[in-house]
């Protein structure tokens, strides 16, 4: 008779079980737990679908913590949901703080059937959509993100990135990324704008040198307020429908993107978030703000996309609307004053880094 030693754990075995209680530690870091739930995250880890919730997950984490951190002023609630139609999110929002007035992270993992006006949309991108009995499933991701500051020299910062998948009527399945992000200035300060642009160059950079005056240039002609003439704010990248090189190479730069969102903004908060200013700047960030809510309501893509999708949140997806605005009939700033500079920019866009 031969005895034997206790065989222990394979490696793989081994592996598995290290990786869930890695996912378990990275969950513990979010703001909540994540929409999809753990045990059907750990189902499907190496799934594209896993790994771009997780990397929401963190992204609003990593944001909400930086926000919370300088401004020390209030809290973020955090709010859950949940749609009828499939999937939720978790809202974050911090109100009437000491630096903010408004700021909120939100993420987002729905899926369903796409409504026929969703549908639409895509296929005027170009889009090809072959629905089953009327019906095409999809599943989309994102986290989405607008900060309003109450000192008008601290900008207003957007950013979304997001993943698209739809399982068309033969069982092959389409999918893509999009994103930015973008800074709304009310006065212009180059530096600061140099300082945004550079960050995310060098975020492009680490995966192709084309990428970011290609993104430069998509995030200009996006964020224009046509019956304006002018530009939401000085831009940053923009990019959408992308599903090349590869999946993995397009999710890598989304992360890079994302991890870029901090370091861009957080420096500039500091910097002027003690600033004096005038009831009168006061006033022209005011108006600037009503030009934002313009372009979300008017042009901006996601906003309705959000609103033609059925069982969408709406308190959600009009979080990018500021708590204060103004609009005032026929208003011109004086020539060659600080709010005409800006001005100039939003009509002519600039090169901020070469």
């Amino acid at each position: 008779m031969v005895s034997r030693e206790p065989v222990a754990p394979g490696l793989g075995e081994a592996a598995a079980e290290e990786e869930q209680d890695e996912l378990s530690r990275r969950c513990g870091d979010f703001m909540a737990q994540p929409v999809s739930g753990l045990r059907e995250l750990r189902s499907r880890r190496q799934d594209m679908r896993s790994r771009m919730e997780m990397l929401i997950m963190e992204t609003q984490s990593q944001v909400c913590r930086a926000l919370a951190h300088v401004d020390r002023g209030a809290a973020f609630t955090v709010d859950r949901w949940e749609r009828k139609e499939g999937g939720g999110g978790i809202s974050c929002v911090l109100q009437d703080g000491n630096i903010f007035e408004k700021a909120g992270v939100n993420v987002s993992v729905v899926f369903g059937h796409l409504s026929e006006e969703a549908a639409q949309q895509m296929r005027s991108r170009g889009k090809t959509l072959k629905t089953k009995n009327g019906k095409l499933p999809f599943c989309a991701m994102g986290v989405s993100s607008v900060i309003h500051p109450k000192n008008p020299h601290v900008p207003t910062i957007h950013f979304n990135y997001r993943y698209f998948e739809i399982e068309n009527a033969d069982g092959t399945k389409q999918w893509w990324f999009g994103g930015g992000t973008d800074l709304t200035p009310t006065y212009l300060n180059e530096e600061d704008a140099v300082h945004f642009h550079k960050t995310l160059k060098e975020a492009c950079d680490q995966h192709n040198p084309e990428l970011y005056p290609k993104y430069k240039k998509w995030c200009d002609d996006y964020f224009y307020i046509k019956h304006r003439g002018e530009r939401r704010g000085i831009g940053g990248i923009f990019f959408d429908d992308l599903d090349s090189p590869s999946k993995e190479e397009a999710f890598q730069f989304v992360q890079s993107c994302a991890k870029a969102i901090v370091p861009c903004y957080i420096p500039i908060v500091k910097k002027h978030s003690h600033d004096p200013f005038t009831p009168e700047e006061k006033l022209w960030q005011q108006l600037r703000r009503g030009r934002y809510v313009e372009f979300n309501l008017v042009y901006d893509r996601g906003t309705k996309f959000g609103l033609a999708t059925p069982g969408s949140r709406i308190e959600s997806i009009l979080m990018s609307l500021p708590l204060t605005a103004r609009w005032q009939y026929m208003h011109t700033p004086p020539e060659k004053s600080r709010e005409a500079e800006i001005l100039e920019v939003l009509r002519n866009p600039k090169d901020w880094v070469h």
